[in-house]
């Protein structure tokens, strides 16, 4: 028939397998475990998979295909409506252990008891990712990677901060 290496599953898995992924909201790791696939795979087949279907069944859609960096303080306060909180924490993501001595020692984290990077997030009360940092070493405190790059926010927004940030309001009084 066509060129191409030969699908694992019929379509029939393949459409329950993207059910399942949008219903679930389960990762490519757990659906390759579910249908013995590798999670390239399964990336691969719900990417051929999906516009069929979108054609025949509501499936939600991306919010937005191109993400922008806002620029200015106008372009915050369209995601930002007057009286709105913005949440802003680091997350760790476990990384391979280096080799080198140093970085070893960098990326620890005391924590996690792992090598990590951190990256900050600030998200508004829907939900939606503001301001990113690029990643850091895991030894960072999160307060630290917060007076690297401190995000910009409009007067009306509240910004809720967990216990890594003790001393924020003090030290960068809004």
């Amino acid at each position: 028939m066509g060129a191409g290496r030969p699908f694992k599953l019929d379509v029939k898995d393949r459409f329950l397998m993207l059910l399942i992924y949008y219903r679930l909201y389960i990762t490519y790791t757990l659906a390759g475990f579910l249908f013995d696939l590798d999670q390239s795979n399964v990336c691969r087949d719900i990417q051929k998979v999906e516009p069929l279907i979108r054609n025949c069944l509501p499936i939600p859609q991306k919010l937005y295909n191109i993400t922008k960096r806002l620029k200015t303080p106008d372009g915050v306060e369209r995601y930002f409506p007057a009286g709105f909180l913005a949440f802003i924490n680091c997350t760790e993501q476990q990384m391979p252990r280096p080799v080198d001595n140093k970085r070893k020692k960098n990326f620890y984290s005391g924590k996690k008891k792992k090598h990590t990077v951190k990256t900050r997030l600030m998200v508004n009360n829907r939900g939606f990712i503001i301001h990113k940092t690029d990643h850091q070493k895991g030894r960072m405190y999160d307060y630290d990677i917060y007076k690297e790059n401190r995000p910009t926010t409009p007067k009306q927004v509240v910004n809720v901060f967990d216990l890594g940030y003790l001393g924020t309001e003090k030290d960068f009084p809004s």
